[in-house]
Order: structure tokens, then sequence, then C-alpha cells
């Protein structure tokens, strides 16, 4: 049977595309050694995860878990390591921290602004991904330039000036549907919140599902204008009315 006009192309782009990041990736763990990626456990990390294991680089694989992940985060944590038996590295927040936090502000003040609900990021995820990053020569993501407005100018390759380190994004220019469709041709684990219209997966009550035409992060910090919506984690430091400096979180 003759596949359907244009399907031939699209498989022979997903095909350059892996080919690319399998390069990158590779080249990542011979030049700049000790590197680390951080895997939130969302679609694209799993495309990188898959990726890391079946060309079996010397990368370090951690997660940052804030204590406020969903359940559905939890059990792929578990999916991973039967798959490929790997037990991620996880770093926690400091609980000095964030008992500070719930004593000043309470335990949901994140809602009430992107001041709070940043500082809340600080502490849950910039903090820990620090001390992630302490002695990396680089660190991988996997973010993607359409994700979102925060996004659109994404590089491959940058200078986290923050944590004074390389910095790379090996599926800056992969497409939604080819994550999709590297993720199903490989049967990688991923998230049930996906299949309830999830695209996007961080911290419990900071996350919900989208609707259809909505932007790809429009369920983070949905409370929030489309320019706030990032953590922290891959943005400069910013200073906030407290007085403090804080970064914004992903």
């Amino acid at each position: 049977m003759n596949k359907p006009f244009g399907l031939d192309a699209a498989e022979a782009l997903l095909g350059d595309r892996v080919v690319a990041a399998s390069q990158l990736l590779t080249e990542i763990a011979r030049d700049h050694a000790p590197a680390a990626f951080a895997n939130s456990l969302g679609a694209e990390d799993m495309v990188l995860t898959d990726l890391i294991r079946r060309l079996g680089l010397s990368i370090e694989i951690f997660s940052l878990d804030t204590g406020r992940l969903p359940q559905e985060t939890y059990a792929l944590m578990q999916d991973v390591q039967r798959r490929y038996g790997l037990k991620l590295k996880l770093y926690y927040p400091r609980h000095d921290l964030i008992e500070d936090y719930t004593r000043r502000y309470g335990i949901n003040a994140f809602f009430e602004s992107v001041d709070l609900r940043r500082a809340c990021c600080q502490a849950r995820k910039v903090e820990p991904l620090g001390r992630a990053l302490a002695g990396k020569q680089a660190w991988i993501t996997g973010m993607r330039a359409q994700q979102g407005l925060t996004r659109g100018a994404l590089p491959q390759h940058e200078f986290d000036a923050v944590n004074g380190l390389e910095k790379f994004n090996p599926l800056a220019d992969w497409s939604a549907k080819e994550v999709w469709s590297y993720l199903r041709r490989h049967d990688v684990p991923r998230n049930a919140l996906h299949d309830r219209h999830y695209p996007s997966i961080g911290c419990a009550p900071c996350t919900r599902a989208v609707s259809v035409g909505e932007d790809h992060r429009a369920g983070r910090w949905w409370w929030e204008s489309a320019g706030t919506k990032e953590c922290g984690l891959h943005r400069i430091p910013v200073r906030f009315s407290e007085e403090e400096t804080h970064e914004s979180c992903s």
C-alpha cells in the first residue's frame, strides 16, 4: 500500500532530527564532561532519556522533586527505572527554605502574586538546580522553541551565565508532532497526564489541562500572563518586592 503523500518526508525529517540530536548528545558527553540532563519527565525529556540510554552516554540524568509533583509523575519515575534500569538522581528543596516560605506567606501563597510564585519556584526548583549543576561543565534540557512565547528564539547551544556552564537544548527545533512520533515509534514511557490534555507538566497546584488551540504552556501558572510563564530555571535573576533576589521557574 502506498503511503499518504508527505509521510515519507515527515519520517525522513524525524530521522534527521534524531541523528542530529544523537550527534549533539554524543559531542556533549565527549567534550563537556561531566554533563547532566535535567529531566522533568515531560514528553520531550522522555525522548532525551531514551536517546541517552540507547546511546549509552555518560551523562547524568537527574530530576527536581519539588515536593508537590503529581502522582502521575512519580509513577513515571518508577516506569523509567523498570524500562531503563535507571534510578533518577533526585534533588529536593531545602526544608528550611520551604518552612520559611510557608510560615511567612502561606502554603499556597504562589496564587497571590507573580513575586510569591517565583519565590516558591526559587526554593523548590532553582536552588536545588544549582546544587544539581555544581561541578558540571554542561547541562541539557528538553526545551523546544515552539513551546511558548518565552521560548521562541531558543538556541540549541548557549552559555548559562547564572550557573556558569554550557547549556544545550537538543530538541530546540523539534515540533510537538515529532516528539510524539518518536515516543510512539520507540514505545517510550510517558506521563499519563499527557493523555488528559496536559502538554506541559510541573507541580500539581500550578498545572492544569489545556483546551484545543491553547498555547502549549497555557496550563502552567494559568492565572498569570503569558510573558511570566517561566520558573527561573531558564531565566536570569530578577529582583522582587521583598527586596530579595530570585529567579522565575520552568
